[in-house]
């Protein structure tokens, strides 16, 4: 069983992700993160983040299992991920392992950008979940100040805006539900009505199985 999830940044896909593999478990992976890892691995050698081929060789050597969020959400590495992610080598190197992850018995939950379109196009169940860009910069900037960091709502909603128009416009595996996509529109659910909606949909794909 596949269950793949994509939306823009901060719509919750994360989190609902999360507690589905949790509910059902089965196995986790935010492709976001291989990203930034392979962004990371490079950053860590000191080496270029314009020369693709390099890049390519990095996002090889990523290791899935145990991509800590944590060390991997800095705005730096952030950056550094969003230059290489439009590099087509980079791309294709990390979709095949997204790709041969998403096979791990008994299940997994992939969220990203491009999973129900381009990394998991048969997946059975498909979500795609979102939300107006200034809720998601609300949810942004109260995550920000509940760490105890000063922001700018502002510049939060900017930025996001700016991802958006970054991850719908490019032309290698733009952001887009596809087709057969289940829509949860999360600006006014809550996390546990967002996943009581998903449990309906995967539930009835699992009986069909």
């Amino acid at each position: 069983m596949i269950i793949a999830i994509d939306g823009p940044a901060a719509a919750g896909k994360g989190t609902l992700s999360r507690q589905i593999a949790d509910a059902y478990g089965f196995h986790h992976l935010d492709t976001g993160l291989t990203y930034r890892a392979t962004a990371k691995a490079l950053l860590d050698a000191g080496l270029p983040l314009d020369d693709e081929a390099v890049a390519e060789k990095m996002a090889r050597e990523v290791e899935l299992a145990g991509l800590d969020r944590d060390i991997l959400s800095s705005h730096a590495i952030g950056e550094a991920a969003s230059k290489i992610a439009v590099m087509p080598a980079v791309r294709r190197a990390l979709v095949e392992a997204q790709r041969a992850f998403s096979l791990r018995e008994p299940g997994t939950v992939l969220d990203g950008r491009d999973i129900g379109t381009v990394v998991c196009p048969e997946a059975p169940v498909k979500l795609y979940v979102t939300a107006s860009a200034d809720v998601r910069a609300n949810r942004r900037y109260e995550e920000i100040l509940g760490k105890g960091q000063s922001a700018d709502y502002a510049e939060i909603f900017a930025d996001v805006r700016k991802r958006d128009e970054r991850d719908m416009g490019r032309a290698d595996s733009p952001l887009k539900p596809a087709e057969d996509a289940h829509l949860l529109d999360t600006s006014e659910m809550s996390i546990e009505a967002a996943f009581q909606a998903a449990k309906v949909i995967i539930d009835a794909a699992l009986k069909k199985k």
